[in-house]
Formats: C-alpha cells, structure tokens, sequence
C-alpha cells in the first residue's frame, strides 16, 4: 500500500513527494524500495501488487521498475485501506483464486529482514488453506500512545501453530497509563497494518461485512485486466466508504488470529520516531547524513543528504533537517506543531 500522503517529515517529505518515496534512512534506498525488499525470497517480482495514489503512479515506477506496470494499481482518489485491499484483492482473485496474500504498507521499516521473512513464510503457510486472517502483532517495548494495539489470547496457541494466537479485541491509540496497562500484561502488541489471508478469504469477508464495496469490485470483474479498467475504476473508486480495513473487517469478523513478532519495526510516523530506531552516538544523537558533526550537543537529529559538510553546536533535543533549499530546525518534541505550520506553505 503506497498511496498515503506522507509529509510528516517535512522538509524531506511533501505532498509531492510523500516519505514511502524517499531516503529517510540515508542508506541509497526509499522506504518503498526497502519494503520490495524485505519481500525478497518470499514471493517473485512478477507476484508484487503496489496500490498508489494515480498522481504517484510514474514514481512506483521510476523507483520499483521490477514490478510489471499491469501490478501498480491507481487510485483516482483518496478512501483509505479497505478500498485498496478490496481493489487489489479482487483483481488477484480474477487471475488466482488461490492466491495467498500479505498485505503491508510500503512507508514502515523492519531492521531485521531475517526474521521478518521467517515470521511473514509461517504466517503464509497457516493462511493458505484455511478461512484464518492473521495480523502480525509487534511486541510492545515501551508504554507508546502512538499505535493502536491487539489484545490476544495467550491462553492456548493454533494447534496448527504455536506463535499463532487467537484475538480478543483491538484497540484504539491508548492513553499513557492505558499504554503502561498494557505493556505490564503482556498480552497486548502494537498493530503493525500488515495482514496475511488467502484472496478468497479476504473477498469473502469483504462481501460479507462490507457489501456496498464487495458490489462495487464484483461489477468490476468484467474490466479487469482491460484497457477500460482504469477508466471504470475512476469512475467507481469514489463511491466506496472512505474506511479502514480494521473497522470495515478486523473488528467485525470471526476467524481473527495475531502472530505476536519482533523484527525491529516502526511505522516512522515521526522524525522522533526515527531518532528512537537508528543508530545513535553517545550523546544520543542521531546523524543522518555524508559529514555532519555534532560539537557540545546530544538528544538530536540531523538529516542533511545534500550539503558538503554541517556543523551543530550547542543544541538538546533539537531537530535540524533540510531538502531543496528548504532547512527545519525546530525542538523535537515540538515537530507535530511545526509540521502543522508547513501545511500552510
């Protein structure tokens, strides 16, 4: 899934050029290319779907040119993920029906790929023959009011597979005592928005418990795979709820299961939220960048890909980030106001 907007990490990011396109981890690749990658060994480059955003279409392809053209999916608009699962879902359906999915969002990181793929095969492997839809659940490592979380049941593991449990309820973003709640009880973990079903699970759930859009991909059968594919889905697309996947099916079906796992993953909602997941000095800063020195400073970031050389005296707590003759330098714990501000430029 890359259609999101993205800019919250302004200036690098815009609305032209949303974080799922861009180097934020100053490593060579964008977070959507690193997502590709992580699927390497999992499924070919002929079985990857991108769903995106029409305005971000020559960017899936500028940046992903492995994928067929005929698998990157353009929304006309803007209705959040059950739309876009559904799309795709449907569409795999027509040409597989046995197709087994994983679902995930391309602006997130995973810092260790290994086992990521071991847990994404096993979680493949549970869902390919039966009517289970599973939602990989993070292991909590701090009270975080960010996410929203699942609550398991760790009474008794699938008999099919002993990492997989059964869910209780999701919940919706936690206050900090809720959050310190949860993380003392141990059965409850970050929701990731990365799913594993088969097609005709997810299709079948979505007729069921969402059957205006189930009836808008059914008559979108015929057109598949046609030159009036796109031309129907513009005109279609936008009769669909704007809803999320999670209230549209998660929260409503039966055969619900997590697979509680632990590869380093963040959603990098924020730059704090990069400055918690990379590497630090120590003086906690975090440098991302080809010459940058930090002199009489801790607790920052500094993301500056472009300059020949930056230089931060004297700062705690600060972010100093630039991108095209823009530069932010503004207190971490202040960038949501900050962000709100550049919306107005």
């Amino acid at each position: 899934m890359a259609g999101g907007v993205g800019s919250r990490f302004w200036p690098m990011s815009t609305p032209d050029m949303p974080k799922q396109f861009i180097d934020v981890l100053g490593c060579g690749r964008t977070l959507i290319q690193l997502a590709y990658d992580r699927f390497q060994g999992i499924c070919q480059p002929e079985n990857f779907w991108v769903v995106t955003s029409a305005k971000y279409g020559d960017l899936v392809k500028e940046q992903l040119p492995e994928i067929p053209d005929d698998h990157i999916l353009l929304e006309p608009c803007r209705r959040n993920t059950a739309p876009c699962i559904a799309y795709v879902s449907w569409k795999i359906k027509a040409k597989n029906p046995r197709a087994n999915i994983v679902v995930a969002p391309s602006d997130h990181i995973v810092m260790d790929n290994r086992e990521f793929a071991r847990v994404v095969l096993s979680a493949l492997k549970f869902t390919a023959d039966s009517d289970a839809i599973v939602t990989l659940g993070m292991k909590a490592t701090r009270p975080e009011t960010g996410y929203g979380y699942i609550e398991a049941d760790l009474s008794m593991a699938c008999p099919s597979n002993k990492e997989i449990y059964r869910v209780d309820s999701f919940r919706e973003k936690p206050s900090l005592p809720t959050a310190q709640r949860y993380l003392q009880k141990k059965n409850y973990f970050w929701n990731a928005g990365i799913f594993v079903w088969n097609v005709s699970t997810i299709v079948n759930a979505l007729r069921v418990y969402q059957p205006k859009i189930g009836e808008i991909f059914e008559r979108m059968l015929p057109y598949f795979y046609t030159d009036k594919e796109q031309s129907m889905i513009d005109e279609s697309f936008p009769q669909c709820e704007n809803i999320s996947i999670d209230y549209a099916i998660m929260e409503k079906a039966d055969e619900i299961y997590v697979f509680p796992a632990s590869f380093g993953w963040s959603d990098l909602g924020t730059w704090g939220s990069l400055h918690e997941n990379m590497h630090r000095d120590a003086y906690d800063n975090l440098s991302v960048g080809p010459n940058i020195r930090l002199i009489d400073s801790r607790n920052c970031v500094v993301h500056a890909l472009q300059e020949k050389k930056v230089v931060v005296q004297g700062l705690d707590g600060y972010l100093v980030a630039e991108n095209n003759d823009m530069l932010l330098v503004c207190r971490l714990s202040e960038e949501q106001r900050i962000g709100e501000f550049t919306k107005e430029d």
